[in-house]
């Protein structure tokens, strides 16, 4: 092999992807300043906020991975110079995305009684339910933002979507430090402050993509003609197979990491409040992979515009490469920091809960050793799923996800974390195990694919000769 093909591709990869990587990063630190924020309340308060937010990331998991038909789509009809294609497809998808952020936010209304029957503490259950509506509603905005985005992602144009979450970010920051804390002359709200933020945060975030594309020049001809008349069967149909597949893939991801939080909550509160610094955490270094993922989706999906089934191949296994060298490097610094992080997020000053607090350091400190490890699998993971949403391949893998994580994943997270005494280690000893069982099927899928289409494109070449 030789890497040089493979290594002189991370400049591009990496310029298409940091704005990309920021903007991800910039969403988990909405959450993971309302955990530190929300954290210094005491640790019942933050296992409220991780219940919510479990109810809240499920339908996003759907509403995000829905999103992301858009982005091939547009890439690929982009690689054909096709205006038409791509302004068709960025209109379905902005209708369907909006449809879809109403209905789960009215899911989410309707299922919120569901938390009493979940077996969680009591008093967290009954804080969670008034920040679950407030945060549930913002999901209508985030998204509709996520269609701009992926629009504009499709486009190579990385960067609108970086900016947006940069001002998302410091209006959340500003608004949670008033009204968690009751700062000046606004009133103390604790966790319904938090949930305040977020969803103005997600609504300026949608007035800043909105505003931005549309008064540039580039974007111009995208923008043109959009009319309610102009949705046709046609290409809504075509979002939707690629775009179902994709939602499910995600939420069967989510879904497991949501397993976690409930049977962390089972547990106790130190096990929930443990489990959401250890799931923030890596969370936050995952986005690292992410947005290689969402560059792997967009340079894949320009080469099969392209038709260069071989670039499409090399370009892609540069993009894993480089994945598997950031979660390394990642999966060393939780190892190294493992006993120190944690503290960021607890008020270790507080004479009343040093106890759990302590306990929960402990907890979380044990839970990042194996974050350590499925860094790598995580990583590689989600860039493979990138390269096969390029080349419009979603339904094999939604089922190779189904089983990783809920035919492998799920069940040995059941049975370590509730019958084992590794308890909340043994739930993440879980996630390990389907997220590693996805990352090589879901490699094996895409490299048996996508030698099969140069071999294909090969034979008809020779025939045409």
């Amino acid at each position: 092999m030789n890497l040089a093909q493979y290594t002189k591709e991370f400049r591009y990869n990496l310029t298409l992807a940091y704005p990309i990587i920021l903007g991800m990063i910039g969403h988990t630190i909405v959450g993971i300043v309302d955990n530190i924020m929300v954290g210094k309340l005491g640790p019942t308060e933050l296992a409220a906020v991780s219940l919510g937010n479990s109810f809240v990331f499920l339908a996003m998991s759907i509403g995000i991975g829905f999103s992301t038909a858009i982005t091939p789509l547009v890439a690929e009809a982009d690689g054909k110079k096709d205006i038409e294609n791509g302004r068709n497809a960025f209109h379905h998808g902005l209708y369907l995305c909006t449809v879809l952020g109403v209905a789960l936010f009215l899911l989410i209304f309707v299922s919120k009684p569901l938390i009493s029957f979940m077996g969680q503490p009591e008093a967290v259950a009954e804080m969670a339910k008034p920040y679950l509506d407030i945060v549930g509603f913002s999901l209508i905005p985030m998204i509709m933002y996520q269609a701009y985005k992926q629009f504009a992602d499709g486009l190579s144009e990385t960067k609108y979507a970086m900016w947006a979450t940069i001002l998302s970010n410091f209006t959340n920051v500003i608004i949670n430090y008033f009204l968690i804390y009751g700062i000046w002359f606004f009133p103390k709200m604790g966790i319904i402050g938090a949930a305040i933020g977020t969803i103005a945060s997600r609504f300026v975030m949608l007035a800043f993509m909105h505003f931005v594309l549309k008064n540039k020049a580039k974007f111009h001809p995208y923008f043109e003609h959009f009319s309610l008349k102009n949705i046709n069967k046609q290409m809504t149909s075509k979002i939707i197979d690629l775009a179902a597949p994709s939602a499910m893939q995600m939420f069967f991801e989510v879904a497991l990491f949501t397993g976690a939080i409930w049977l962390s909550g089972m547990l106790g509160v130190a096990s929930q409040a443990a489990n959401q610094i250890a799931l923030s955490l890596a969370s936050l270094t995952f986005m690292f992979a992410m947005g290689l993922s969402v560059t792997s989706m967009i340079r894949v999906g320009n080469q099969k515009g392209l038709g260069d089934f071989v670039a499409l191949r090399r370009i892609a296994f540069s993009i894993f490469l480089l994945a598997i060298i950031l979660e390394v490097f990642f999966a060393i610094l939780f190892v190294l920091l493992h006993a120190q992080l944690p503290k960021i997020f607890v008020n270790l000053n507080n004479a009343e809960d040093l106890l759990k607090n302590t306990e929960v350091i402990g907890i979380a400190a044990k839970l990042l050793l194996v974050a350590a490890i499925f860094q790598i699998s995580d990583g590689i993971q989600v860039v493979v799923l990138g390269a096969l949403r390029g080349l419009q391949d979603v339904k094999i893998p939604m089922y190779v996800t189904f089983v990783a994580y809920w035919i492998v994943g799920f069940p040995i997270s059941i049975y370590l974390g509730l019958y084992t005494h590794l308890q909340a280690t043994g739930i993440w000893i879980g996630l390990l195990a389907g997220l590693t069982t996805a990352a090589v099927f879901l490699f094996w899928r895409f490299n048996r694919l996508t030698k099969h289409l140069i071999q294909t494109q090969s034979v008809s070449e020779i025939n045409l000769k």
